[in-house]
């Protein structure tokens, strides 16, 4: 199929992009990498009248660091992303994260934020930014605000984002020392959407587990750090109540047992891998 008919702005600047989200509202889209738009928009699941290219506003394409908070601006690509030199230094976990996204195409064209605004429950990259409590950078005509990403995604492709909002970045806390990171998932193939993915981050004196692919959006909760036989056994708890919390549903892919069953293995796997790598 191809997309209904739609009118196309490149837009030169936030503020361009701003008022045109103003005149349109929820008529208009966003366009950044487009890996998961341009489908959507080919299946006639999105209808937008007006198409808001902002890949090429100088000032979304930047990466940045401070002393604690790494922000990754709207028009940074997935590749560009991996390749940036300080990111097996400062965000460990992210940088297991990306090789699960997609594939290398997909990677050479979609963006970090893309995928975030698009809050596919299965999505690597909106789980990592929930493990690690990062936020999400919105604009509008009337200001800036950030969020938690834990109150950014509010369901199935569903986020807190106004329609008259863009996001301008995401930004993450940096690696502390002593911290251990982890990532694994379970697909069909790899590049598959995850059938469970679980992000792992642990301290000296904490332990939090992030799971997606179960739920409707990426959801994270405190363990019991992994350590003696006793920790163990708190741990299988711990497991087994955020697996059935996660409001698990069978379909096509997996039934919800077979989720619980990943979410209790994989995220005992991902909590002590995580606890290993602490530096």
């Amino acid at each position: 199929m191809k997309p209904a008919p739609f009118a196309y702005l490149r837009a030169g600047s936030v503020d361009e992009t701003l008022e045109a989200l103003r005149q349109e509202g929820t008529d208009a889209r966003i366009l950044a990498g487009g890996q998961s738009l341009i489908p959507m928009l080919n299946m006639r699941l999105a209808r937008p009248a007006l198409l808001v290219d902002a890949m090429h506003i100088p000032v979304l394409q930047h990466i940045s660091a401070d002393a604690g908070r790494v922000t990754i601006g709207a028009a940074v690509r997935q590749r560009d992303m991996q390749a940036w030199p300080e990111l097996g230094q400062r965000l460990r976990l992210l940088a297991a994260a990306l090789p699960w996204v997609g594939h290398v195409q997909t990677r050479s064209r979609g963006t970090l934020c893309g995928s975030v605004a698009h809050a596919d429950p299965s999505a690597e990259i909106p789980l990592t930014l929930v493990a690690l409590g990062g936020q999400v950078h919105l604009r509008s005509h009337h200001g800036a605000r950030r969020i938690q990403a834990s109150d950014f995604f509010i369901g199935m492709m569903a986020t807190a984002c106004e329609p008259d909002e863009m996001i301008e970045a995401i930004s993450l806390p940096s690696d502390r020392p002593g911290t251990g990171h982890a990532f694994r998932e379970i697909g069909r193939r790899h590049g598959d959407f995850a059938i469970v993915a679980c992000a792992g981050v642990v301290t000296e004196q904490t332990a939090t587990l992030a799971v997606g692919g179960v739920a409707d959006r990426p959801l994270a909760r405190a363990m019991p750090l992994p350590g003696t036989r006793g920790d163990a056994t708190a741990l299988n708890d711990a497991l087994n109540a955020f697996a059935w919390d996660l409001d698990a549903r069978d379909d096509l892919h997996a039934t919800a047992r077979y989720r619980r069953e990943l979410v209790c293995r994989l995220g005992r796997a991902v909590i002590e891998e995580a606890a290993q790598c602490r530096a």
